[in-house]
């Protein structure tokens, strides 16, 4: 069912906008989940993959390796982790591209914008809930 009348349920026009997004949207669409740990510290379940994040990999071939978030290319809608590469015919090494939904954020790299992110998404999910 159709919630709001000023969005469209069309899957030509779901598909055109998700596809065509500009970088800024991309941002938010290329989010992970957090760990448990990092769950229950900050109050979020997700947040937008960043460079230096510690991330491990719990879907695909690559299931259970962790590492260093090296690149966020999102044009192509993919991160590279460090250590996870592909060895080409001519031996030359190149990153793989990891699906950011496939992937577990274990170590944030924080500043202070980052940090005013968690305390805004925590303030909403306490918002909603209450003390009886």
């Amino acid at each position: 069912m159709k919630h709001s009348p000023h969005v469209s349920s069309s899957r030509r026009k779901s598909r055109k906008a998700h596809f065509t997004a500009p970088s800024s949207v991309r941002r938010h669409l290329m989010s992970a989940m957090l760990s448990k740990e990092l769950r229950e510290k900050y109050n979020a379940r997700s947040i937008p993959i960043r460079k230096d994040d510690e991330v491990e990999i719990v879907r695909g071939t690559h299931k259970g390796r962790t590492g260093k978030v090296t690149s966020v290319y999102r044009r192509r809608w993919v991160i590279h982790v460090e250590k996870i590469t592909k060895d080409k015919a001519n031996g030359a090494s190149v990153p793989l591209g990891i699906d950011p939904s496939k992937v577990k954020v274990t170590a944030l790299k924080l500043d202070k914008d980052r940090l005013k992110l968690l305390d805004r998404k925590a303030l909403g999910r306490t918002a909603g809930k209450t003390t009886a």
